[in-house]
């Protein structure tokens, strides 16, 4: 679910601004099997252990905290269904990701849009609205209500 306006926000669910900071302090030490997959897919690299990923570049062992921000944004929108997390810093590859998950939910007051996309809901003042292609999600996000 994305929203371009926190006003229309639900009250009962909190807005996390700063993705890298919340993965790397609640996050990372709920990672399991399904992040595997989305670390791979997002940064190339492969999770070695709880704390530990392989980069994609020279085979070097990093900290978890190295995972970029747009994956750990799509990590923190998997592991907390009840919370809103700021997308404003997603690249491409972790919108494709991100635009994809069944549940979960997003913000930016601005259009952060990935030319492929399946179908996503959208919250705005007039309701919730299925969008299934780029240019009536660009039309929405820059719509004025």
């Amino acid at each position: 679910m994305i929203y371009k306006s926190k006003k229309d926000m639900p009250q009962d669910m909190e807005y996390e601004e700063l993705n890298d900071i919340f993965f790397n302090k609640v996050t990372a030490a709920k990672l399991d099997k399904q992040a595997e997959k989305i670390i791979m897919q997002i940064d190339g690299a492969k999770l070695v252990s709880q704390y530990k990923i392989e980069s994609r570049f020279n085979g070097v062992t990093l900290d978890i905290d190295r995972l970029s921000t747009g994956c750990k944004t799509v990590l923190n929108v998997m592991y907390f269904r009840k919370k809103i997390f700021c997308l404003k810093e997603c690249g491409d590859n972790a919108l494709d990701v991100l635009y994809h998950l069944e549940q979960g939910s997003v913000y930016s007051d601005y259009a952060v849009i990935p030319f492929t996309i399946d179908a996503v809901e959208v919250v705005s003042s007039l309701g919730k609205t299925v969008i299934d292609n780029y240019e009536d999600l660009k039309e929405w996000w820059n719509g004025e209500e």
